[in-house]
């Protein structure tokens, strides 16, 4: 009988080392070796790419602007998206705590007491007396402790573990949006507020030309058509400045809101064009580590991790549970009487319980976390897909800057060059003031193109530098 009972203890033991269900398994990394097709990217005289070099964690820093800087850290402390996550990251982390607590047996005190009255013409005496009234007091502990057999809360910790390791990393998924956006913005208040400046000037010049063209149809010199014509180009350029301008003050609605103000309140930093840096090199870390880097990706696979362990929860719900009880106290008349010899009681035991028959309520419950275990997979490749995709947009994005930054400050340089040319002739009397203020508007359109074209590409960079997920440090 004992060898029975020792041959019965050591499989037990056997099973409560192991858990059903599948063992999670990372993921492996995609096998690439570049972010978007052909062999390098193409680098332009402001700026190369330089793969495999470590993405900086404060990236934002790279645009030396101490305004961008304090812009950051005040949404960092102050935006509400922010603080939502880091309180669904405390979440997490207390249901994983109450989660691990399984591991413990459940103890637990009571007191009572009552007044009674005993039939004793129906019933025997309760009480060794025999009296019909008497007053009852009862102190006990009770234990009871839930074997895990088939690995059911070890399983059930696990999937709060990984929850809360996906609340992490959604936290750092929040910071990195965040720190993007807000360099975003504030490139693109930058870039709005010079062009707003330079559509000013140019519309400044149109009403100079419109000037002198009325003047000289007062004294007969032009043809009413010209003076048309003119208003007509004065009027296109003025209504381009009321878009901007709601543009503008858009983006600074945004910053404010960013860092946790209403827009009428705050007065954010502001940031101008010329005092951004454009990042000379932009390290890309290895295409193989961007699923390590960015938080998303990682949170996803975190969630992956936790539909692996649900599956084995949902296996040890199938299967037999077994709990040990013990229950131990003291019963009295008196409660000076408690605890006294004679007064005690205990009893102990253990239950097997299995479900027969719940409707299929069980099999169906297992079926669930089989299929929202598949969709934690879909969804991580998704994730993956997603990533690299970011990535190569990004990347295809500041080629077409760099084009088109080049060639508007081309355009840029010959407009200067051609107002200068007719600047000296004017002043020679070889040309009329008309054609010197045509010559300044092209000018300034040339310019307002080259600042559209040079803020494209520092919004760019941040958003390559936010897809490639530079660390924030923070959590």
């Amino acid at each position: 009988m004992s060898v029975r009972l020792g041959t019965a203890f050591a499989a037990l033991l056997v099973l409560a080392a192991c858990a059903v269900g599948p063992d999670f398994k990372r993921p492996a990394a995609p096998e690439a070796d570049r972010f978007v097709p052909g062999a390098t990217l193409a680098d332009s005289d402001a700026q190369r790419f330089i793969a495999g070099a470590p993405v900086p964690a404060r990236w934002w820093t790279a645009f030396h602007s101490p305004a961008i800087d304090a812009l950051v850290e005040e949404a960092f402390a102050a935006n509400p998206s922010v603080a939502a996550a880091q309180a669904a990251l405390r979440q997490a982390r207390e249901n994983y705590l109450a989660q691990r607590s399984s591991f413990f047996p459940n103890v637990g005190a009571g007191a009572g007491a009552s007044r009674n009255r005993n039939p004793v013409s129906v019933l025997a005496p309760t009480l060794t007396s025999g009296a019909p009234l008497y007053n009852l007091y009862t102190a006990d502990v009770s234990v009871s402790y839930t074997l895990d057999v088939f690995g059911g809360n070890r399983r059930a910790t696990e999937s709060q573990r990984a929850l809360a390791e996906a609340s992490r990393f959604q936290l750092d998924a929040t910071y990195l949006t965040v720190a993007g956006n807000v360099v975003v913005a504030a490139v693109q208040q930058a870039g709005l507020g010079a062009e707003v400046a330079a559509t000013e000037r140019a519309i400044g010049f149109e009403r100079d030309s419109l000037a002198i063209l009325k003047k000289q149809f007062d004294l007969g010199g032009v043809d009413r058509l010209d003076v048309a014509a003119q208003e007509t180009a004065l009027a296109g350029l003025e209504a381009t400045l009321p878009p901007l301008r709601r543009q503008l003050q858009a983006t600074r609605h945004l910053l404010a809101t960013l860092t946790g103000h209403l827009p009428a309140d705050a007065a954010p930093e502001v940031v101008a064009l010329d005092g951004l840096t454009l990042p000379a090199e932009v390290p890309l870390g290895l295409p193989a580590d961007l699923v390590n880097r960015r938080p998303d990706v990682r949170a996803a696979e975190a969630e992956l991790h936790a539909a692996t362990a649900d599956d084995g929860v949902a296996i040890a719900n199938l299967l037999p549970a077994i709990t040990l009880n013990g229950n131990i106290g003291s019963s009295a008349t008196a409660l000076d009487q408690l605890l006294k010899s004679g007064t005690g009681f205990w009893s102990a035991g253990a239950n097997l319980t299995q479900t027969l028959f719940a409707g299929g309520q069980l099999l169906h419950r297992k079926r669930s976390v089989d299929a929202a275990l598949d969709q934690a997979a879909a969804n991580y490749r998704a994730t993956v897909l997603a990533a690299f995709q970011d990535v190569a947009d990004s990347l295809r994005a500041l080629e077409s800057d760099a084009a088109v930054l080049e060639a508007s400050t081309r355009a840029e340089r010959s407009a200067d060059e051609g107002l200068a040319i007719v600047r000296r002739r004017q002043e020679l009397g070889g040309v009329n003031y008309l054609v010197l203020l045509g010559a300044e508007q092209a000018a300034e359109q040339t310019r307002i193109a080259r600042l559209s074209a040079a803020t494209a590409r520092l919004a760019d960079t941040a958003t390559l530098f936010q897809a490639l997920a530079g660390a924030t440090e923070r959590r």
